[in-house]
């Protein structure tokens, strides 16, 4: 079968590639650049916990030295401290802060070594055609030639080409927020601490709407963000320079202090949403697919949870045959959660950005207005947090044994230690993107004996046979808890790490139902449907 044709060499594009290849599925990433990225200290990324972790899954990078976890978080406006948060060293729920270039680069070096991956350098896409059994595109350039493939993704960002041929709408909203960028090396009162200060009580240079973020990388440099107002004003070196004195002076209260002006730049926010993610065997993902990252958030997590989301129902159609409805159900899940979380945005933006008649009327509306920022930058809440799918198309309906427990259905889960089949113990998020179901027993005490002693005991040998027999490969995991869950109760997870359903107790018919709901049905309808469609 022919390969994944996936269109742009960015992280959202270099991730999909990899997360194909971890489930045996050769790509093609086009790539209209030379095939390096040029190093841009402000041009940076903040990950979430899944975002990272998935990332290292793929890259074997242990990315926490390659760029820098907060230590904290700290909300001002004017003098007082709003809120706080500290993170202890090493804990996986403290964003990630690197730069874009070498999060990129470890992407690049991973598919070095990944012989099911091929990337054509200066390559840039001119046109596509489909057919029932595949997909050809055409690019120009150096390496100007036919590429046949299975399918085609488009992640080639905000002007996507392939968004374009497909003659797909991209409405939305332009210049949302602009910020002014600066990355220096400099010495700050609150080391490995990022601060979102608002009003701060010193008089900025040009216009300003007064809030200005800081955030650390290694090395002692920072990135410092400061919003904009709406406008086109221009930002000269003079102005940004006088900004970044003032700042500096005002943070460290006294004269400048002295520092390492590393890059500059101006960042302005769009929000925009493709109105079709699919159209036949071609995808768009990540900037192609949606623009955000207003009040904190960050647009390449959604591009990175698009790409987990879709490798692994790319992989089964490739590997199983085309099923209609897990396809689907990619734009179904994603545009879903991106949608709310735009309109998350768009609600909360009057009340952040506007006058301050808001505060005079609502008491306490400083205070709020400061957590919700604080959620944006902390990957939490409606603005930022992991979606769920709990209205997926693929939800399994009517299981009479299912049982609540702390992760929503369809949220991503909770990682714990479990034990393998081999009788290593492992986290449960390693064993993701493998292109398997997940069944994870809970099952109390099973850590502190060998794995011989309970792999033949009890329910194990029902529930084995029971995974045996699923409609699609599947690994079993035992696991001394998990949050909410009740001994003896069963998890059934998705290859991306989505919850599918809890169970009480071993449910072969349950069980089996929940995993074929969760790769959109019974595959011999499928092939009905696609035989009859002739």
């Amino acid at each position: 079968m022919d390969p994944v044709i996936i269109v742009g060499a960015g992280p959202v594009g270099l991730t999909l590639a990899l997360a194909l290849a971890r489930q045996e599925v050769p790509s093609v990433v086009l790539d209209e650049g030379p095939g390096k990225d040029e190093p841009r200290p402000a041009r940076t990324v903040v990950l979430r916990e899944d975002t990272a972790g998935l990332l290292e899954r793929l890259t074997g990078v242990a990315l926490g030295e390659q760029g820098m976890r907060w230590a904290g978080w700290r909300s001002l406006r004017r003098k007082q401290v709003m809120s706080e948060c500290t993170f202890e060293e090493g804990d996986p729920a403290a964003p990630l802060h690197v730069a874009q270039h070498i999060l990129t680069g470890a992407l690049r070096t991973a598919i070095t070594d990944e012989p099911l991956v091929k990337v054509a350098v200066d390559s840039r896409l001119d046109s596509i055609e489909q057919e029932r059994s595949g997909v050809t595109a055409h690019t120009r350039g150096a390496n100007s030639t036919w590429w046949r493939g299975s399918y085609l993704v488009g992640c080639d960002g905000p002007r996507s080409t392939v968004r374009k041929l497909q003659d797909i709408r991209f409405p939305g909203r332009t210049a949302v927020e602009r910020h002014a960028v600066a990355a220096l090396r400099v010495e700050l009162p609150w080391e490995g601490w990022a601060l979102l200060h608002r009003t701060p009580p010193w008089r900025q240079s040009g216009p300003s709407a007064g809030e200005v973020t800081a955030r650390p990388l290694p090395d002692g440099v920072w990135r410092l963000d400061w919003l904009l107002p709406p406008g086109k004003d221009l930002v000269t070196p003079e102005i940004l320079v006088a900004r970044i004195r003032e700042t500096l002076a005002g943070w460290t209260d006294g004269p400048t202090p002295v520092y390492d002006l590393l890059d500059t730049g101006v960042h302005t926010v769009h929000h925009r949403l493709a109105r079709r993610w699919r159209v036949g065997r071609v995808f768009l993902a990540g900037d192609a697919a949606h623009l955000l990252g207003a009040l904190g958030t960050q647009g390449l997590d959604e591009g990175l949870r698009d790409a987990d989301n879709l490798a692994w129902k790319l992989a089964t159609a490739w590997h199983h045959g085309p099923r209609e409805a897990l396809l689907d159900s990619y734009q179904a899940e994603r545009r879903a959660v991106v949608a709310g979380r735009l309109r998350a945005a768009d609600q909360v933006l009057p009340m952040l950005r506007g006058s301050g008649g808001l505060r005079q009327i609502m008491p306490g509306a400083a205070r709020g207005h400061d957590t919700l920022l604080t959620e944006g930058h902390l990957g939490r809440g409606p603005l930022s947090a992991p979606g769920a799918y709990a209205e997926s198309p693929l939800a399994p309906r009517h299981l009479e044994g299912e049982i609540p427990v702390d992760t929503p259905r369809g949220a991503p889960v909770t990682d714990v230690r479990v034990t393998a089949e081999d009788g290593s113990f492992v986290q449960l998020r390693d064993r993701l993107g493998r292109g398997a179901l997940l069944v994870v027993l809970i099952a109390p005490g099973t850590g502190v004996w060998d794995r011989k002693h309970w792999v033949s005991a009890g329910v194990m040998p029902r529930l084995a046979a029971a995974v045996t027999a699923l409609p699609y490969p599947a690994e079993l995991l035992v696991a001394e808890s998990y949050p909410g869950a009740p001994a003896h109760s069963v998890l059934l997870v998705r290859p991306d790490g989505h919850l599918v359903t809890a169970l009480s107790g071993v449910r072969p018919a349950d069980l089996y139902a929940a995993a074929e709901a969760a790769v959109g049905g019974p595959a011999k309808e499928e092939a009905q449907a696609a035989s009859g469609a002739r």
